[in-house]
């Protein structure tokens, strides 16, 4: 376990997980597994295809960005982790893969068809100056598509590992003030901040992803080794503390999902889309 250190700020704490080549590799190989569900519903979204200038923002491993290159898009990922970006790469060989802010975008206005986040909203520190962004980059009458895991108001595995940490978790490991995870699943939060930047027509979708597993404590070390909220919460725990934690999760899985001996445990995300005006 790597020692742990204070986070300063939401950024510092996100650029340190991400630069962690372990920490992308482990999402890259697991937790991915249910993002990867829910890439083809971005791409859609969007209507990728021959001809469009396609931006895939927080691109992270590359998932979204190869599923654009597949549909024909002329595509650019962008990230801010030079582990992730390693990762995009290589899976998307044929992209242009760009180290870059999503925040202050180094690209003409008006010079995309289609923009996607896959996940990266809840990573960066003010996801409106993101929106407003994407916005400026988009001609008028492209198409903005960004996913964000449902919260624990559904059946998720990000309640089963956030509500044991919450029940067993040592109290004085926390993250620093940042967004919400799940912020930009609440239409409440996204149409408003979409509208103000200049896109139309927002809609909403669930999309059903999930994880099949055969260890019901799958997630908690899903989360421990390949996320950075949850991994900073979860790695500096004593070790009585990540014991309980990951018990928690393993009996939540058993109700949940039965006895086993593989469960399929859901990890919901929303899929946002969003027209520039």
């Amino acid at each position: 376990m790597r020692e742990s250190q204070e986070p300063d700020t939401f950024a510092a704490l996100e650029r340190r997980e991400w630069a962690d080549a372990e920490v992308a590799q482990s999402y890259a190989r697991v937790f991915a597994k249910a993002a990867d569900m829910v890439a083809p519903h971005l791409v859609k979204a969007v209507r990728a295809g021959p001809g469009v200038k396609a931006l895939d923002l927080c691109c992270g491993h590359g998932n979204v960005t190869s599923g654009l290159v597949q549909a024909g898009a002329l595509t650019t990922g962008l990230d801010f982790s030079p582990a992730m970006l390693c990762l995009a790469r290589a899976a998307a060989p044929q992209a242009r893969i760009v180290e870059g802010d999503a925040m202050a975008l180094d690209f003409d206005d008006a010079s995309f068809d289609a923009v996607t986040i896959g996940f990266g909203m809840p990573h960066v520190p003010d996801p409106p100056r993101v929106v407003a962004e994407a916005r400026r980059v988009l001609r008028p009458g492209g198409r903005l598509a960004f996913s964000v895991w449902c919260g624990p108001d559904v059946d998720t595995a990000l309640g089963y590992v956030f509500g044991a940490i919450g029940q067993h978790g040592a109290p004085y490991i926390s993250l620093p003030p940042g967004p919400g995870a799940n912020d930009y699943a609440d239409p409440a939060i996204a149409f408003p901040v979409l509208e103000a930047a200049g896109f139309t027509d927002c809609l909403q979708s669930t999309v059903a992803s999930k994880w099949e597993v055969d260890d019901p404590g799958a997630p908690y070390d899903f989360f421990l080794n390949g996320t950075a909220r949850g991994g900073a919460l979860l790695r500096p725990q004593p070790p009585e503390n990540a014991a309980a934690i990951r018990a928690a999760v393993v009996a939540k899985v058993l109700e949940k999902h039965g006895r086993g001996p593989q469960w399929d445990v859901p990890i919901p995300a929303v899929v946002t889309v969003a027209v520039a005006v």
